[in-house]
């Protein structure tokens, strides 16, 4: 008998929606992480990033999910399932979360740590995650569209073809997004630079 681990991503969905927890478990090692991560950089909030991966996972449980191998692989069809979340929860509030709260240095929710998707890590060195919450706030300011096709081709690392598929536009619109948001993203690393602005970030409140 094929152990879950070694099933393809249909037959785990399958063995899921039978009530296959083995399989479930599979899924969510493998995927738990990028869900998260995407959800994260998108809305900027560790609590709306675990809301919606929960959701994104109690769908695969609830059989709601409509997954087709034909049409991309799980992991796109997952965190397109967690970019729907995301929009009709912005809808509802009207507004995109601020990045206060990313109080978890690794990337996943603090409950699910050393189990599934993400490594632990070591403390980080107070320079470095200086740099990257730079980054993040640089990422989060930018235009949802920019920001999307940055989260999902340079901090997820999917294909063109894998994003186009998730925002359902063409590759070339990916490819124009991308351009731009790399040139955005350049002017605001260049504005956190400035002494004014670090001084300013320096006397902001530390993420722990």
């Amino acid at each position: 008998m094929t152990r879950p681990s070694q099933q393809s991503e249909s037959d785990l969905l399958r063995l899921t929606a039978a009530g296959d927890e083995e399989a479930f478990r599979v899924l969510y090692r493998r995927f738990q992480g990028p869900v998260y991560r995407f959800a994260l950089h998108m809305g900027g909030s560790t609590a709306v990033a675990e809301d919606v991966t929960q959701e994104v996972f109690m769908r695969l449980i609830e059989k709601r999910s409509r997954f087709d191998a034909s049409r991309g692989t799980l992991r796109a069809y997952l965190i397109g399932m967690a970019r729907n979340l995301l929009l009709r929860r912005f809808e509802r509030d009207q507004r995109l979360v601020a990045f206060p709260d990313a109080d978890v240095p690794g990337g996943a929710p603090a409950s699910h740590q050393g189990n599934h998707a993400l490594p632990s890590v070591p403390p980080p060195d107070p320079v470095r995650s200086e740099n990257i919450q730079r980054v993040r706030q640089a990422v989060l300011s930018l235009p949802p569209d920019y920001r999307e096709a940055v989260v999902l081709c340079e901090l997820e690392e999917l294909s063109y073809e894998e994003a186009a598929g998730i925002l359902d536009c063409p590759v070339g619109t990916i490819r124009s997004r991308l351009h731009r948001a790399r040139t955005l993203l350049a002017e605001k690393l260049r504005e956190f630079q400035r002494p004014g602005r670090q001084a300013s970030v320096a006397g902001s409140p530390a993420t722990p």
